[in-house]
Formats: C-alpha cells, sequence, structure tokens
C-alpha cells in the first residue's frame, strides 16, 4: 500500500511539473522570402525615390489561427533603387549603403522584433515591435493584414532615430531644396 501511494505521488508530482512548465507556444510560420518583397520609399523637398530590399529571414506566430508575433531580419546590403538606372541608380544605391545612410559594411542587417499584437479588426492586427537599425533599438507601432498564408503591413519609420542624418533638416540647416524627409515608408508583401 505504502508503494502504491508512493507511486501516485510521484505521478501526480510528475503531472503537476510537466503542466506547470508547459506554455502555448504557438505555430510558427516562415517567410517564404523569394515570394515575399519590401518596398522603402524615401522623399525629399523636390520628390522622392523608391527601391526594395531583400528579407534574410522572417517568421510570424500563429495561436488558434490568431497573430501573436513575429521577428524578422532585412539584408542592408541588397537596398537598391528602382525609379532611377545608369550612374544615376548606382550612386544613389553606393551612397544608401554608405556611412551617410545606413552604413552596410558595419550593420548589415536590420530586424523587426514584435512585442505585443492586439487584433483591431477582422484580419487585422495593431503591432508594435523593436525596430534596429544600425545597432539603434527603438519602438514602432504599425498594422498588419493576414489573408490566408499572406500578410502586409506599411512602417513610417523616423530614421534620425537611427544615426541616419543625411540630408535631414533636424540636424542641418540651410539645406534647403537638399533637404530630405525624416521619414521614409516600408510597404511589405509576405507569403508564409
Amino acid at each position: 500500500m505504502k508503494k502504491a501511494i508512493k507511486n501516485l505521488a510521484i505521478v501526480a508530482l510528475v503531472a503537476f511539473t510537466s503542466f506547470a512548465f508547459t506554455t502555448k507556444a504557438g505555430e510558427k510560420k516562415d517567410i517564404k522570402i523569394d515570394k515575399s518583397k519590401v518596398v522603402w520609399k524615401g522623399y525629399k523637398v523636390t520628390g522622392s525615390h523608391e527601391g526594395t530590399i531583400a528579407i534574410k529571414s522572417g517568421s510570424l506566430t500563429f495561436e488558434d489561427n490568431k497573430l501573436v508575433g513575429g521577428e524578422f531580419v532585412i539584408d542592408m546590403t541588397t537596398i537598391s533603387s528602382t525609379d532611377l538606372q545608369g550612374d544615376s541608380k548606382g550612386k544613389l544605391d553606393g551612397h544608401l549603403k554608405s556611412d551617410d545612410f545606413f552604413g552596410v559594411a558595419n550593420h548589415p542587417t536590420s530586424t523587426l522584433v514584435f512585442k505585443k499584437v492586439t487584433p483591431s479588426g477582422k484580419n487585422s492586427y495593431s503591432v508594435t515591435g523593436d525596430l534596429t537599425i544600425k545597432g539603434k533599438t527603438h519602438p514602432i507601432t504599425f498594422v498588419m493584414s493576414i489573408y490566408g498564408n499572406k500578410a502586409t503591413a506599411s512602417l513610417k519609420v523616423d530614421r534620425t532615430k537611427y544615426d541616419v542624418r543625411y540630408g535631414s533638416t533636424s540636424f542641418f540647416d540651410g539645406l534647403k531644396d537638399k533637404a530630405i524627409y525624416d521619414e521614409f515608408d516600408l510597404v511589405s508583401d509576405l507569403e508564409f
């Protein structure tokens, strides 16, 4: 009888320990980087430029078919303009990769890690995450929409928070028509 009680106590202790430390991890779905796209658009007094940048890796996490998390690594070495050709394209692409802008030699990746996800409508979520560019991390909030195995999101990024100062009237006076606005857009179309 003592042995049966002892065995029952051990089973109960193992079961309690297992339940106490088991959490629902959620289902992590990897982003298909070859079928996903991130477009950037920067604005200046005299117009704008746009281009693409590649996702190095990424995933979205779901629980009960609801978005609960995500994380992305962006390959900054792939930043490229799509609105220019020839020498003009080469100059802009090189300048964006230089220390004046994203310093890709020292900071080849940027990251986005979701910290809080709140449903905000059918297929829509308000996401707050930590965005890291040039080794500097700041929170950013944006809306992400999910339809089947696709997701879209638009982020407005204040580049000055990440020490991207070139042409910013927040740091330099007298730029006139050479000024570049502090905020740029990132629009992502993702497939997972």
